[in-house]
């Protein structure tokens, strides 16, 4: 008998990589917004595969407040639309639900009709047999109703520990999903840690960051922009959502003791700031496209993250940190467990005379081309393209049909 009347037992046949040509069916925060690591990600996924979108789905329950009237409005102007495609491999759906998360016979009818309506969305953006890939922890009832071949929990945060939230419901949700999927990715060690044992094939992949976009700060050609550039220095700047886990207090103390310094922050406001602007020396200067976000970095001497330390925080991996390092910025941090892997870069203090005696210093050595141009250079490894090669490589290994796409 010759060997080569079994071609395949010499030659077998190339397995195709898991993420190419695959469909994935994505839950993330609504589609629109500042670009995330949901955003990045799921972008460069798109160059090779197929995805729906699929817009919160909510964590939790409406307050009566304008605010929430208006997003409820939002979400069912979002849901009448259907199925669309924003990029060329890229739908969004929108699918509406009741929104009384945590109480089991509104979960139990929202599984029914969240199975259904993404049933029909997969079939009108051409999704076959998808990748389950959830950035939310409250998919667990759509497990196995969607011909989904596997599952991916990918988690960015504590999500029990956001204010408002049906905290009990919320974790008994996240175990279930740990426990079930196929892979669990998160994206801080603290996190991983503690959902291994629940999982083993669960694994910490960090944030990337877009540093071509971000470098742009350092073109001297860039302008800065006008509501920034005739602020007295040093300009010293925040970008993101100002929310509940930002230490106010902490900011309030540094421009008291600091009036000539110019405190800038940028970002939508989902938290009582009323106290900074009593402070000339605090701009509140609202929320930026991310676009622009370069030439305000141009526009700042160093950067902070205040976060407060609490379970939240202490969990969290700071997408900014990367991104003022990209463009060349010395940054101070209090104290979180993913910053301080950043040391030296990133300087750590706690407390308003530490914290500004951390800024003094930065401020006053850490400013050259030759260490702006490091900092770049040192975030040159941490690409979005290299975190999602990282992780193509994990879902190869974990993919429970032993095969590409299907």
């Amino acid at each position: 008998m010759k060997l080569a009347s079994f071609p395949n037992a010499v030659n077998p046949p190339a397995r195709r990589p898991a993420l190419e040509g695959a469909s994935i069916l994505c839950f993330a925060h609504d589609w629109g917004s500042d670009p995330t690591s949901k955003t990045h990600i799921m972008k460069i996924l798109a160059r090779k595969n197929r995805i729906l979108w699929v817009n919160s789905i909510g964590m939790r329950r409406p307050a009566p407040s304008g605010r929430d009237f208006r997003r409820l409005l939002r979400k069912l102007a979002q849901g009448l639309k259907g199925c669309i495609r924003v990029e060329p491999n890229l739908f969004v759906t929108s699918p509406l639900v009741v929104p009384i998360p945590g109480w089991k016979p509104a979960d139990r009818l929202n599984a029914a009709i969240l199975s259904a309506a993404l049933r029909r969305s997969c079939r009108r953006a051409g999704l076959h047999r998808p990748i389950l890939w959830s950035f939310m922890p409250n998919v667990g009832r759509l497990l196995g109703r969607l011909d989904e071949r596997m599952v991916i929990y990918h988690c960015v945060d504590e999500y029990s520990a956001f204010a408002g939230v049906p905290r009990e419901a919320i974790l008994g949700m996240e175990r279930d999903l740990v426990r079930r999927a196929d892979l669990v990715l998160t994206s801080s060690r603290t996190l991983r840690d503690e959902r291994q044992d629940l999982n083993p094939n669960t694994h910490f992949v960090s944030h990337g960051v877009d540093v071509p976009h971000f470098s742009r700060a350092l073109d001297p050609a860039l302008p800065v922009p006008a509501d920034l550039r005739d602020l007295p220095r040093p300009v010293v700047g925040f970008f993101g959502l100002l929310a509940e886990w930002i230490d106010f207090d902490l900011v309030e103390a540094l421009a008291r003791q600091r009036p000539r310094w110019s405190f800038v922050l940028l970002g939508k406001e989902v938290a009582r700031v009323g106290p900074l602007r009593r402070l000339p020396n605090i701009h509140l200067l609202g929320q930026k496209p991310y676009a622009e976000l370069p030439a305000y970095c141009r526009g700042f001497d160093a950067a902070i993250i205040p976060f407060r330390t609490n379970h939240l925080t202490l969990r969290a991996n700071p997408l900014k940190m990367r991104e003022y390092l990209a463009a060349g910025l010395p940054v101070v941090s209090t104290p979180l467990p993913e910053v301080a892997h950043y040391w030296p870069l990133v300087r750590l203090a706690e407390g308003p005379s530490a914290f500004g005696t951390a800024l003094e210093e930065v401020l006053e050595t850490g400013r050259s081309p030759e260490k702006d141009r490091a900092r770049v250079l040192a975030m040159e490894s941490e690409s979005w393209e290299a975190r999602v090669a990282e992780i193509e490589r994990l879902i190869d290994r974990s993919d429970p049909e032993g095969r590409g796409a299907s």
